[in-house]
């Protein structure tokens, strides 16, 4: 089979390396091994911020059919990554600061970082100023819960932004002074200043 790009029915352009039979394999070679981890944390990110994906699993790689077989699957040459390849990827995600384990103290399943926290911190600022535009009742200096931004009435680029990363978001502005975390006996929820970083 020739080495060339492939479009997955999802619309994502996979690279012409995803054809590669040993790319799916863990390398003897250091050097390699290095250069497929480079490619497959590139490949990962991509993918997941085209599919809005945020959790990468283990057992995404043990059985056909999870949300990541586009790229942890190549039918056309016959090959897929097997879990303990997976798993040593993952290492390299959280490595590279580009995936965190969640829940923490397992080393089975990441939180992807295809946007940095810090990122997410503006894209939340940003959110809540244009609301406060938008409508009349703004919510900039109101509490809003970690429902209310993950799961909005009109989809926003927060809605379903995992629980861990929106805290880790709101702990950026908290920094910066533009947020503060409000405990509530239903659950926690965030003040918005129109604070600059």
């Amino acid at each position: 089979m020739e080495l060339t790009p492939h479009t997955t029915s999802s619309g994502f352009l996979l690279p012409s390396i995803h054809a590669a039979l040993p790319f799916f394999t863990e390398q003897p070679t250091p050097s390699t091994q290095n250069l497929f981890a480079d490619h497959w944390t590139r490949l990962i990110l991509s993918y997941g911020r085209h599919r809005r994906l945020f959790t990468l699993r283990v057992e995404d790689a043990e059985a056909p059919g999870s949300d990541w077989d586009e790229i942890l699957r190549n039918e056309r040459i016959n090959r897929r990554v097997l879990p303990s390849y997976l798993s040593s990827l993952l290492a390299v995600l959280v490595s590279k600061n580009v995936a965190i384990y969640e829940p923490a103290k397992q080393t089975r399943s990441v939180l992807l970082l295809w946007r940095q926290p810090e990122e997410w911190a503006d894209a939340l600022h940003a959110w809540n100023i244009l609301m406060l535009k938008a409508t009349a009742s703004g919510q900039l200096n109101t509490i809003l819960t970690f429902y209310e931004i993950t799961d909005p009435p009109i989809p926003s680029p927060l809605s379903g932004l995992p629980i861990p990363l929106l805290r880790r978001a709101i702990n950026v502005l908290t920094r910066s002074g533009r947020a503060q975390i409000i405990g509530a006996a239903d659950g926690e929820g965030v003040r918005l200043f129109a604070g600059m970083r």
